[in-house]
């Protein structure tokens, strides 16, 4: 039972964390300035698309995600660092 608790609390930790990033990690300005909305398109043309967001939204995605990976891990090494003080 205790296992289960901890996998569920690790679970909604990294939830958490993946909601806030998407709140709080931005890259853009907002409103997006014309210069950086020409360049999201261009990159959405050069994959065959032709809306900015089929590329931007999924780059957006995997930034918040990999923001989210990296401060849980942070966050489960401080807690291993100071459990084993104790």
């Amino acid at each position: 039972m205790v296992i289960l608790v901890r996998r569920l609390f690790k679970i909604a930790l990294f939830i958490g964390l993946f909601l806030l990033s998407v709140r709080y990690v931005h890259t853009y300005p907002w409103p997006m300035p014309e210069s950086q909305a020409l360049r999201w398109l261009s990159i959405a043309n050069g994959f065959g698309l032709h809306d900015p967001d089929d590329v931007y939204i999924p780059v957006m995605v995997a930034i918040e995600l990999i923001v989210a990976v990296v401060v849980y891990m942070a966050i489960m090494r401080l807690w291993r660092h100071y459990r084993t003080k104790q």
